[in-house]
């Protein structure tokens, strides 16, 4: 019977809007039950490379996956398996083309979540109904952004239309989150992981914070939003 490994599919850095650097999400996350973290930073992959080349410095069962959460102009997507940065600001069909043209996966990630925030690329959200009409490789299913139980349950009642994979991400920005959604898969490498996403056999979980990391989500959430004000 081949043992089951978890990855957490959806994390952000310093590199972007993050709380943790890198090297600080490596750490923590070596101390957690997952065996694969995809880093996977607003429209850059500098932080994915900087934890993918720490973790290649050592002895760590943790494995990195280079990704990036790419701005399209319909909505964020998520890029993994990638090994040079998509540019944000095409059509949600088209950063789904540039990514699998270099090989790599797109995961539909928080595709029903909406707000009215504002970042430079644009307001905040994810694609919505495009993600049944385009050729995405998987459809995040669970996301543990607090407050965000709608949006998953709505993302699963699509995919149950779709039969896509399905895939856990936590959209840590703070290291609380680290893990809180995952995904299980057959195996516990990369490589495993990627023919578990194209088979369609990966498992989406998620596990309650506990009341700190909330209070710290929060303390994130409104340091962000002055964040957003000012650029």
């Amino acid at each position: 019977m081949v043992s089951r490994g978890r990855a957490d599919l959806h994390m952000h850095t310093t590199e972007s809007d993050g709380w943790p650097s890198p090297y600080e999400l490596v750490d923590y996350a070596r101390a957690t039950r997952l065996n694969v973290i995809a880093v996977t930073d607003h429209d850059t992959i500098e932080g994915a490379l900087r934890a993918a080349d720490y973790v290649a410095g050592s002895s760590s069962r943790l494995d990195v996956v280079v990704g990036e959460e790419v701005s399209s102009r319909d909505g964020h997507i998520v890029a993994l398996f990638i090994e040079r940065r998509i540019r944000p600001g095409m059509s949600a069909a088209a950063t789904v083309h540039a990514i699998h043209d270099q090989g790599g996966l797109a995961v539909a990630v928080h595709p029903f979540w909406r707000t009215q925030r504002r970042t430079r690329s644009g307001r905040v959200h994810g694609v919505g109904w495009l993600a049944a009409e385009l050729p995405f490789d998987a459809i995040e299913v669970e996301n543990a952004t607090p407050g965000f139980y709608v949006f998953n349950q709505l993302a699963r009642r699509l995919n149950m239309g779709l039969g896509a994979a399905e895939v856990g991400g936590s959209d840590a920005h703070i290291l609380d989150a680290v893990g809180r959604a995952f995904t299980e898969f057959p195996g516990k490498t990369p490589k495993a992981l990627r023919t578990a996403i194209e088979s369609g056999a990966t498992v989406a979980g998620r596990s309650r914070y506990r009341a700190v990391g909330l209070m710290r989500y929060a303390a994130w959430g409104l340091n962000h939003e002055r964040y957003v004000a000012v650029v």
